[in-house]
């Protein structure tokens, strides 16, 4: 096995000859909380929706734990343990905290039914159906949300519909969770709530955790190492103390005009 949780080489795409990202190289081991960061349109996003699926890269590839997911479906890269948050929250508004939670775990091989078994209610179905709701309680007790079970996901205030998102990717069970700017439009108090969140998540379930971020507070507070990007490609990477004070990045980042 790779030492390497997540590894890409030159993993780039194109968009009608504009290249959106190229010779993106990341190297993150398990257990880090590392940090892709970089102005508006640096390419952070694209390279998310590469490693998940919604986009074919069209030059490298990347692996997780060595093996390659290049051209996988984004279910089957999911289902090899890559799952994802998105910048703007994407619950399932009008269906109850614990039904989000729940449907993160349909793509989970021990709770599978078949077609059969689910139209004629057989015993079996109503085995797993119990099974799945034990688990997302689990879950929703961890992250403090077990109050909210029954109430629906767009009646939850925002921090705690930031912590359902990751709740339901959680469910996924993956190797690595991507966070795409897990703190836009929070209040400081909840980026500090949030922090504790992603450490949490990170030393109690055995997470690799790779996120996008443009709040420094939060960057500098939890990630072990970042890679800077600018227009698609890599400034510089390397621990995150260290990156962010290269002047390339001062210049083209934080907006330093000396």
């Amino acid at each position: 096995m790779s030492e390497y949780v997540l590894e890409t080489k030159n993993l780039g795409i194109s968009f009608g000859g504009i290249k959106a990202a190229q010779d993106v190289n990341l190297k993150i081991k398990k257990n880090e909380i590392y940090g892709l960061i970089g102005p508006n349109g640096a390419g952070k996003t694209t390279v998310f929706n590469m490693l998940t699926g919604v986009y074919k890269p069209t030059t490298g590839s990347f692996y997780l734990n060595g093996e390659e997911l290049k051209g996988l479906s984004q279910e089957k890269i999911n289902g090899k343990g890559i799952a994802r948050t998105f910048q703007n929250i994407r619950l399932f508004n009008n269906m109850t905290v614990i039904r989000n939670v729940m449907v993160g775990l349909h793509n989970l091989p021990e709770f599978k039914c078949g077609i059969i078994p689910t139209i004629f209610r057989f015993p079996r179905q109503f085995r797993t159906e119990r099974q799945m709701v034990a688990r997302a309680e689990e879950l929703l007790k961890i992250f403090g949300l077990y109050e909210y079970k029954n109430q629906l996901a767009c009646n939850l205030p925002y921090g705690k519909q930031r912590k359902l998102e990751i709740a339901r990717a959680l469910a996924t069970n993956p190797k690595l969770l991507l966070l795409d700017e897990p703190a836009a439009g929070m209040n400081p108090q909840e980026t500090a709530e949030l922090m504790d969140t992603i450490r949490f998540v990170r030393d109690n379930f055995d997470m690799t955790i790779l996120l996008i971020e443009h709040d420094m507070n939060l960057v500098t507070g939890i990630c072990d190492r970042v890679t800077v990007l600018n227009f698609g490609t890599a400034l510089t990477e390397g621990k995150t103390a260290e990156a962010l004070s290269d002047p390339e990045v001062i210049r083209a980042y934080l907006g330093d005009d000396n």
